[in-house]
C-alpha cells in the first residue's frame, strides 16, 4: 500500500510539473504522451481530479478549459496580479460584444443573420476585431446563393472565458438586462 501511494505521487508529481511549466493548456492526449502510453485514460483523469483537489487551499488552481487543463491563479487575485502589467485591458464596443453574444448563443451564423438579430448592418471591422482576437472564425459557408461565410466562436474564445464548452454560457433568460441611457 505504501508503495502504491509513492507511485501516485510520482505519477501526480509529473502531470503537476508539466502543467506548471506548460505555457498553453495540456490536453488529455498531450498528458498522456507524459507516460509513454501505460496509462488509461480514466487513470489520468482520476489524477487529475485528486491534483486539482490537492491545490484546493493554494493560490493557484487547477481548471480544464476547452483546450486542455491549466493552473491559473485564482480569481481572488485578479485585481492584485493585473497590477503586473501595465497594459490596459481591450475594450470593446457594444456592436463588438453583441455580435459575439449573437455568434456565441446562435452559431453558426452568417453576416446577414446577425444584422438581422441586430437590426443594423455590422460593419467589416467589427468581425475582423472578433477574428484577430481568436474569438471566431469561419467555419464554412451556407449553401445559397452568395454563399456566405458562416462564423463560429473558437476554442479560443471558450479558453478565455474559462469555459470547457458552449453549454456552461449563462442561459440567455438568465443575463442582466440593462438600460440605455440616451
Amino acid at each position: 500500500m505504501m508503495q502504491e501511494t509513492q507511485s501516485i505521487q510520482k505519477l501526480k508529481n509529473v502531470l503537476e510539473a508539466a502543467l506548471l511549466t506548460s505555457s498553453q493548456p495540456l490536453a488529455l492526449e498531450e498528458m498522456l504522451r507524459l507516460f509513454e502510453g501505460k496509462m488509461e485514460r480514466a487513470t489520468l483523469r482520476m489524477l487529475l481530479d485528486e491534483l486539482k483537489s490537492d491545490w484546493n487551499e493554494r493560490t493557484l488552481e487547477l481548471v480544464q478549459i476547452a483546450s486542455g487543463w491549466r493552473f491559473q491563479a485564482r480569481l481572488e487575485y485578479a485585481k492584485v496580479l493585473g497590477r503586473l502589467s501595465p497594459e490596459k485591458p481591450a475594450k470593446y464596443s457594444r456592436a463588438v460584444l453583441e455580435t459575439l453574444a449573437i455568434i456565441a448563443y446562435k452559431q453558426p451564423v452568417t453576416r446577414g443573420d446577425i444584422e438581422e438579430i441586430r437590426g443594423v448592418a455590422v460593419n467589416q471591422a467589427v468581425l475582423r476585431t472578433l477574428i484577430e482576437r481568436g474569438w471566431i472564425d469561419v467555419i464554412g459557408h451556407r449553401d445559397v446563393p452568395g454563399r456566405p461565410s458562416l462564423f463560429a466562436t473558437t476554442k479560443n474564445f471558450l479558453d478565455d472565458l474559462n469555459l470547457r464548452s458552449l453549454q456552461e454560457l449563462p442561459a440567455i433568460d438568465n443575463l442582466p438586462q440593462q438600460e440605455m441611457e440616451i
